[in-house]
Formats: C-alpha cells, sequence, structure tokens
C-alpha cells in the first residue's frame, strides 16, 4: 500500500492507510501516512514490502508473482492456501500456471498445467480439492500434496472459463469463439461436472459470464457489457440438491438505454442478502439478494478517478473490500465496514510503482473465512507484471477520550482575532507511531465549517486555532476520528462568546491656530477582520454657537485621514471625529480643543 514520493525513482515508498474503528461514526474518510521498508523472503523468490513492527498497523505483505496475465484467484481456508492463475490464452499450447502462496505471503509451490492454459479456479468446501479449468477439460489437484486428477472433459476453450462450485457441484462457462479476437462477444454455456461428465444446463448469453458462488446453495452469473449485449443481465440460482433453478434475474439500463451494467466483479455478502457488484460505470451497486433490487442505502461512491473493478464481502460480515483502478495517489482499494449504514473511515491503498502494481485487477479481491486477511492481486499499466497482495487489518483496537474539559484564550474572544482552544486526549494502549490529530469545527450564525486539525502533543494535549467572523456564540465541536489502533473518541463541543472587535480614532491637533483655518490629522485602526471598504468618519465641530456636523473624511489606505476647517469664531473649538462600528467592530471617536485667535 504504497504512495509515490519525491526523488529518485524506487528510492523511497510511502504507505497510506487508515482503519476506522468498529464503531458507527457520522466522520469522512482520513489517511495516514508512514513509512513502509522493502526487503526479501528467503527462499520464496519474491519481493516484499511490510509495514515495520513498531507501526501496529494494517499489516501488509507483497509478493511479485510468477505470472504474465491473470485469470482467477481462489483460498482454501481450511489449509490457508491463496491460488493465483495464469490464463495464458492466445495459443493452444500455451503451458498454464498456478502459484501457490501460504497466508504469510510465501510461495510454497508453482503448478503448471502443460499445454493447457489455465481460466477459472474454485475450492472444494472441505479445502481438499482445487478445481482448474483447462482448455479441454476440468481437472483438480489436492491442496496438500498437488497430486493431479482428472474430473471431467469440457469443450474447447479458447477465451477463458469461469470456474464455481456451489450446491455441491462443479459449474464452469465454455464460450466459443473461433478467433481469440472474438472472445469478448463468444457464444458461452453454462455447463456443470455430473458424474465424471459434462452437462449443459440450457442457460447460455453472449461474452465471458461470471460466476459467484455464495452462502445457502446460491450462484450469481454476471454478463460483461459487450457488442452483443448492450443492457447485460445479472441473475441468482438456487443450487440446492444439484438442480440449477433461476431467481431474481435484472438488466439494468433504463428505456433510454441509460445506466446499462458494466460488470467487473460480483459478490455475496456473508448471509446471503445482499449482491455486491463492482461496476465500471456506476462503482459499487448493492443489491438485495431476493429480487437484486437496489438496497436502501448504498455505498459511498468510490473517490474520485477510480473505477470499480473488484469487491468481496469478508467471512465473518464485517467488511467489504472494493477494488478499482486509480491513478496517482487516489485509492486503488478500499476495505470498510460491510454495513452500508456505519460509516466508519475506510481502510484505503494506494497501489503506485514497481513494488505495488498500479491498479486492482477484475475479480482480483478474496478474503479468508474469519475475515482476518485480504488478498488483492494488482497490476501495471501494461497488465504485464502481477503482485499478489497478503493484507491483515488490525485485530486490536484501543479507546480514546477527551479529558480535563476544554479552554479557550484569550477569555474574551472577538469577530477576526485569533482564539486558541486547548484540550486533551488521552488514548489507550501503545504510544501511536504518528502524532494524533484533533479536528474541530465551529457552529455559529453563519452555519457550521471546519477549522482544521490540531495535532496532539506527547502529553495529550492540543491547541485548535481560529478566527471566528461572527458575533455572538460560536461552539466549537472536537473531534478525534480514530486510527489505526485507536478508536474514535466521543466528540465534545465548547461554546465561546464572541464579541466585536475594536476600533479606535486618534487626533494630533495645533494647540492653537487662526482663522484662517484649522488642520487635524489622524489616524484610524480596527482590529480583527479586514474592513470591506475604507471607513468614512463623522466630524463634528463645537463652539460658542453650537454643535454642526462638518463634511465626512475617508480613511487612507494606510490609516491617516486630515480634517480641514475654517472656524467661524475665535476661542475654543472641539472638533469630534466618530465612526459607528459595524456587524465585526465597536464604534469609536476622538476629540481636540483648538484655540482659535483672529
Amino acid at each position: 500500500m504504497h504512495g509515490r514520493v519525491t526523488g529518485p525513482a524506487n528510492v523511497g515508498v510511502a504507505q497510506r492507510a487508515l482503519w476506522g474503528a468498529q464503531l458507527n461514526t457520522g466522520h469522512r474518510s482520513r489517511r495516514l501516512a508512514a513509512t513502509v521498508l522493502a526487503g526479501a523472503l528467503a527462499g520464496a523468490g519474491l519481493t516484499v514490502a511490510a509495514a515495520p513492527a513498531a507501526h501496529a498497523a494494517a499489516s501488509e505483505v507483497v509478493a511479485k508473482l510468477p505470472i504474465s496475465s491473470f485469470s482467477a484467484l481462489a483460498v482454501d481456508n481450511v489449509h490457508q492456501k491463496v491460488f493465483v492463475a495464469d490464463s495464458n490464452v492466445g495459443y493452444y499450447q500455451n503451458s498454464g500456471t498456478i502459484a501457490v502462496y501460504n497466508f504469510a505471503g510465501e510461495r510454497l509451490t508453482t503448478l503448471t498445467t502443460a499445454q493447457s492454459h489455465v481460466s477459472g479456479l474454485a475450492v472444494s468446501d472441505d479445502g481438499d480439492k482445487l478445481y482448474v479449468g483447462q482448455r479441454e477439460r476440468v481437472e483438480a489437484f489436492d491442496t496438500t500434496t498437488y497430486q493431479r486428477t482428472h474430473v471431467a472433459y469440457a469443450s474447447t476453450d479458447y477465451c477463458g472459463r469461469e470456474l464455481a462450485q456451489s450446491g455441491g457441484q462443479v459449474y464452469l462457462t465454455t464460450p466459443y469463439a473461433y478467433y481469440t479476437s472474438d472472445c469478448p462477444v463468444a457464444h458461452t454455456n453454462l455447463d456443470a461436472v455430473v458424474n465424471g461428465g459434462l452437462t449443459r444446463t440450457g442457460w447460455n448469453d453472449y461474452g465471458d459470464l461470471l460466476l459467484e458462488s455464495g452462502p445457502g446453495d446460491r450462484m450469481l452469473m454476471g454478463q460483461p457489457r459487450n457488442a452483443k449485449a448492450a443492457d447485460p443481465f445479472l441473475t441468482v440460482f438456487d443450487t440446492s440438491n444439484g438442480s440449477l433453478v433461476r431467481n431474481a434475474a435484472r438488466r439494468f439500463a433504463d428505456a433510454a438505454g441509460n445506466g446499462a451494467l458494466n460488470v467487473k466483479d460480483l459478490a455475496f455478502s456473508a448471509d446471503g442478502g445482499k449482491v455486491a457488484v463492482a461496476d465500471a460505470s456506476a462503482g459499487t451497486r448493492l443489491l438485495n439478494t431476493s429480487d437484486l433490487s437496489d438496497a436502501a442505502t448504498g455505498y459511498p461512491p468510490l473517490p474520485a478517478g477510480a473505477t470499480a473493478s473488484a469487491v468481496a464481502f469478508s467471512g465473518d460480515g464485517k467488511y467489504v473490500a472494493r477494488g478499482a483502478a486509480a491513478t496517482g495517489s487516489v485509492p486503488d482499494l478500499l476495505v470498510q465496514p460491510a454495513d452500508p449504514a456505519d460509516s466508519t473511515p475506510p481502510l484505503e491503498f494506494v497501489f503506485e510503482g514497481s513494488l505495488d502494481g498500479d491498479r486492482v485487477v477484475p475479480r482480483g479481491t478474496e478474503w479468508s473465512a474469519d475475515g482476518s486477511r485480504l488478498f488483492t492481486v494488482t497490476t501495471d499499466r501494461a497488465g504485464s507484471q502481477y503482485w499478489l497482495h497478503v493484507i491483515q487489518p488490525p485485530a486490536v483496537q484501543y479507546d480514546a477520550r477527551f479529558t480535563g474539559g476544554v479552554t479557550h484564550s484569550p477569555a474574551g474572544a472577538v469577530a477576526g482575532e485569533p482564539l486558541a482552544v486547548r484540550g486533551t486526549l488521552e488514548v489507550d494502549g501503545p504510544a501511536p507511531a504518528e502524532p494524533l490529530k484533533v479536528k474541530a469545527t465551529r457552529t455559529d450564525a453563519t452555519g457550521t465549517r471546519d477549522v482544521g486539525t490540531a495535532t496532539v502533543r506527547a502529553d495529550g494535549s492540543f491547541t485548535v486555532l481560529d478566527e471566528p467572523d461572527a458575533v455572538g456564540k460560536a461552539t466549537y465541536t472536537l473531534s478525534f476520528l480514530g486510527d489505526l489502533t485507536h478508536r474514535p473518541a466521543a466528540d465534545v463541543t465548547h461554546t465561546v462568546d464572541v464579541g466585536k472587535a475594536a476600533s479606535s480614532i486618534t487626533l494630533t491637533a495645533p494647540a492653537e491656530a487662526t482663522l484662517d483655518g484649522v488642520t487635524i490629522t489622524g489616524t484610524f485602526g480596527a482590529q480583527g477582520k479586514a474592513l470591506p471598504e475604507r471607513a468614512t468618519l463623522k466630524v463634528e465641530r463645537t463652539d460658542r454657537q453650537g454643535s454642526g456636523v462638518l463634511s465626512s473624511v475617508t480613511v487612507a489606505a494606510d490609516g491617516t485621514f486630515t480634517v480641514h476647517d475654517i472656524p467661524r469664531e475665535r476661542r475654543e473649538v472641539t472638533y469630534t471625529v466618530s465612526w459607528p462600528g459595524d456587524d465585526l467592530h465597536e464604534g469609536s471617536s476622538a476629540a481636540a480643543t483648538v484655540f482659535v485667535r483672529r
């Protein structure tokens, strides 16, 4: 899980990930950056990148796969093995490759099918057999001894087939195309292995039909969009008792032809009640299995610039993994609560470069049954190199809380001037590897807005800096959204009375003047938020005949102004200059008395 860094190519790798707590919160996604190291697994012949032990986070092992194409990923939960198939279609005498890894990411062996490419994979329910779809047959490998046995002959396949086991029976797709260029629109049959032979189920259509088995003897079949399927289908089969009965089915285009399915992957939820579809056009669709209608609450959109390519639910029902093709710093993989109503921020992975690959391949994500590990296959932009990522989300998270109350300074807060809001965050468990962050929002008469984040110091203290821009009560909400090892803390609030900022006027006047004229200079200043326009000051003159308002003066850009007047009589004359203030500033005034001679 890496991001690009500056400097020479392949010198450094930045890990970008954040694991949200198993708690329903209403906060937005966020990320945490850490450093990862590159190394090698002895005897495994593969390159690995793993998070340092000091970082109690989601760990990741990355294995460079010995394949040049990809067709299938399967997991044996009984013996804790992962199988990755190299389809190698294109020439009928090509040999197929199946790379075998354990759950630690170590390569155990490589299985080869001579002069017969490998496409679909399926592991038997008891974990004893790995069923392998080949060009003209289906074979099975013992998952312990790797001994190969014949299962059934199949019609010749030049494109690559899908394989699934459901209801105790093996199903496979059989596309027919004379040229590989015709594979996207090949007429494809859904077949079953029955008593060592191949049986046509009668279900068929155009394109590389996708199969996915699920709980309760269910199986999904999805049709990729192709030139002969402008409005592809998705359907659910009941496979109980060795039969194949179609239940719910749906096509997605509207009357105008918009919204057609563009399926790249599909998955059942752990309880079978929901179906998730990685749709390259619509993102991750969440559907009700019973009728394939849209779920009442769906998953948020993938990050801008990410195109859905894979989806998988963890076997324990807690999480969903959503794979994508993206570039740059846009996440290629999100791991989040399976419950779409749980807005806990996701764990985000950015794959970028020669240590990671660049995107998640279609159908390239599977979980272990207990949800402890996620297996993801990535490829480079050219689609010629592949990587296996073994991701282990953190199993333990610790509590966090705000303690000791919240204070602010200065005590007399004013609009447009700096204000410091201070508090303390206390966390359980090991010391964080990266400084924690506290997020703050301010709610006042103008609404609610983010005011940024504050770094938590080693002693737990933090300071949020702000400049309130409205007079009245401002309520600050402080949130700790959690990190890789800490759950979010309950929010705390602190209300501040925000007053108007001060303004000031100073005058410089002569002690004496003549009836020929009086000149007074002055300076105007307003604290807090800058005035939208130059201030206009009121000028009054008071003498023995009474008081009167003179022409107003406008303050210059540097805050200075000048008052000119022709006194109407001798003796003491008082000039008062004032500004009434505005919504954010107090008014101010100043006076000067001049003795006028003849």
